[in-house]
């Protein structure tokens, strides 16, 4: 079959390096085959119950062609009754039964995609925290939203329909066989068309799905990055080369969209094709048989009827199919994310002591392109260090180094003489917390949001903690207090108060050292130096890492260290350092002028 080929491949647009991996046929068989083994009772109850529901459904051909089989044969008594008694009873039997399909089919479908969620979630937020900072929003978010809402359908539709059509077509060319075991023959002589059709059409539609899905990735990334950095992109005109960039990748996924739209116009007719052709083969087969008396007009009948009702169930099967060849796709890159080997680390390194200390690090986010350069910083335990620098220098990046998140290309950074990229994650975040510009308010009451840092405080630790971050004076105003639900559907948070929510937990959490990345950016700076002075009495005998673009912050801790190009060019206290007449006292001047 001629026809239109698949887009070209436009490195720009589809993914990019650092995207989540998409999950390998060996995974996604595996992780299949795992749902199945979890619900194998309700879906043998399924097959079960579907079963009946044909058997039933195939009553009334069989009451037909015997009363046409007795009308031929002359028969005085055709027990009219009878047949319609027993036509309504097994009507009423499929009926019966075809609800119960749907409904088992139905809530099936719904476990297993609640299952599918729990896993992916579960999942996700077990991966190493530099594998989603390096993969980005877009991708992780297409994958939450765009792949689950694909795979809903199929989950609650295709999955349980596919069961039953292919027990449906098993069941009735089984009883083909068992009427007129030559019209099953006859029926088979449509099977080529149809192999042919779909071998044709289903080698080429994963690759183009995959495609497809990859390019509204690339959308979805492209969009988001660009509208969370509009005044970026604005102060650095940059406006038209972001919307070229839109524009390739949206036409590159259109170009996908046709494409998987083709295939699916070839394939169509010939499932039309191959619906005539068993019919047609089932009547001329079955006659020229009726002709020369090898086959009753009865048989004839049942079997035609059998081959007319063989028209649902492949439709359903082919229907149902390419439904799962879009789902399959998007089921790959949600257990994309069991190819990535999490980071066990080494259970017996444990911290002797709090001091922290970064040797000759270096670092980058692109091979060959280093962020740090022989970067060394010592932190003594209940030390304040205050990161400050311009824009671009560097200063998040070792933050998230000090922090665990990251692990060096090349030195040591390193928590009680143990390497922080060698320990499991888990015993990291007991003893290191950061806390970034980005606060997440998650849907519940506003007490769920506060013990996930941790689980067991009772709610007058709760309020402390809301107490040392100036937040328990709007919350004690809430109607319903901790109770209060928020997040999606419920009272709507400002950033103000997302960022206290996220600094409440953070004294729950209690961690000796911590890496506050403007971690008060949100607040204005009268409230932002008050809450700051808060923390401080809090946070007092801890080791506290700021990356401060305020330079108050700055001013209070005891050691600033100013990175510039990816360097630490001066560290000092602040007197000293405005002393020294250097970068951070023209920093200084700037901004205290």
């Amino acid at each position: 079959m001629i026809g239109v080929a698949p887009p070209a491949y436009d490195p720009a647009a589809p993914t990019t390096a650092t995207t989540l991996p998409v999950g390998a046929t060996a995974t996604v068989r595996a992780y299949v085959t795992e749902l199945f083994r979890r619900h194998r009772r309700a879906f043998l109850l399924l097959i079960a119950v579907n079963t009946v529901a044909v058997v039933a459904s195939m009553v009334g051909p069989y009451l037909l062609g015997g009363l046409v089989e007795r009308v031929t044969d002359g028969a005085r008594e055709l027990h009219l009754g009878l047949t319609a008694g027993l036509f309504v009873l097994a009507l009423a039997v499929q009926a019966a039964f075809v609800r119960q399909v749907r409904l088992r089919g139905a809530m099936l479908g719904e476990r297993m995609l609640a299952d599918l969620r729990e896993d992916f979630l579960v999942r996700s937020v077990g991966l190493p925290p530099g594998v989603l900072e390096r993969a980005g929003t877009g991708d992780l978010l297409s994958r939450i939203t765009t792949d689950i809402d694909r795979l809903a359908n199929a989950m609650r539709e295709a999955v349980p329909q596919l069961a039953i059509g292919f027990v449906w077509a098993l069941l009735l060319l089984g009883g083909l066989v068992v009427t007129a075991p030559p019209l099953a023959g006859a029926v088979l002589l449509a099977v080529p068309v149809l192999v042919i059709g779909c071998r044709w059409y289903f080698k080429r539609a994963p690759s183009g799905y995959r495609s497809e899905a990859a390019g509204y990735a690339a959308v979805a990334a492209a969009l988001a990055e660009t509208v969370d950095a509009g005044h970026t992109i604005e102060a650095h005109r940059l406006s038209a080369r972001r919307v070229a960039l839109s524009e390739r990748r949206i036409s590159q996924w259109v170009a996908w969209e046709r494409y998987t739209l083709w295939l699916r116009s070839v394939l169509f007719p010939v499932i039309n094709t191959v619906h005539l052709l068993v019919l047609g083969s089932v009547l001329m087969v079955g006659g020229v048989f009726v002709l020369h008396g090898w086959l009753g007009v009865g048989q004839l009948t049942t079997g035609a009827l059998i081959a007319q009702m063989l028209v649902d169930p492949v439709n359903l099967i082919l229907r149902w199919y390419d439904e799962v060849q879009v789902a399959q796709v998007s089921l790959a890159r949600l257990v994309g994310v069991r190819d990535i080997e999490p980071e066990a680390g080494d259970g017996s390194l444990v911290p002797d002591g709090r001091d922290v200390h970064a040797d000759r690090v270096h670092f980058g986010y692109r091979e060959g392109v280093d962020v740090l350069r022989k970067v060394s910083l010592q932190v003594a335990p209940g030390t304040r260090v205050a990161l400050v620098g311009p824009s671009g220098a560097g200063k998040s990046t070792l933050g998230r180094l000090l922090a665990g998140i990251y692990a060096p290309r090349d030195g040591r950074v390193t928590l009680g003489g143990a390497e922080l990229s060698r320990m499991p994650a888990e015993r990291v975040r007991t003893h290191v917390a950061l806390v970034n510009q980005e606060h997440h308010v998650f849907v519940g009451s506003l007490r769920d949001n506060l013990l996930l840092a941790r689980a067991g405080a009772g709610d007058a630790e709760l309020w402390a903690a809301l107490g040392a971050v100036d937040a328990d004076g709007w919350a004690r105003a809430l109607d319903d207090g901790l109770d209060t639900e928020v997040g999606s559907g419920g009272l709507a948070l400002t950033p103000a108060q997302a960022q206290q929510i996220a600094l409440a937990r953070l004294v729950l959490a209690d961690p000796h050292t911590l890496v506050l990345d403007e971690a008060t950016s949100l607040l204005d700076p009268r409230a932002a130096r008050h809450l700051e002075r808060s923390l401080a009495r809090v946070l007092d005998g801890r080791t506290v890492v700021a990356i401060a673009h305020r330079l108050h912050t700055a001013h209070d801790a005891d050691v600033i260290a100013v990175v510039e190009n990816g360097r630490i060019s001066e560290l000092g206290s602040h007197d000293e350092l405005v002393a020294a007449g250097g970068a951070y006292a023209a920093l200084w001047r700037s901004w205290h002028g």
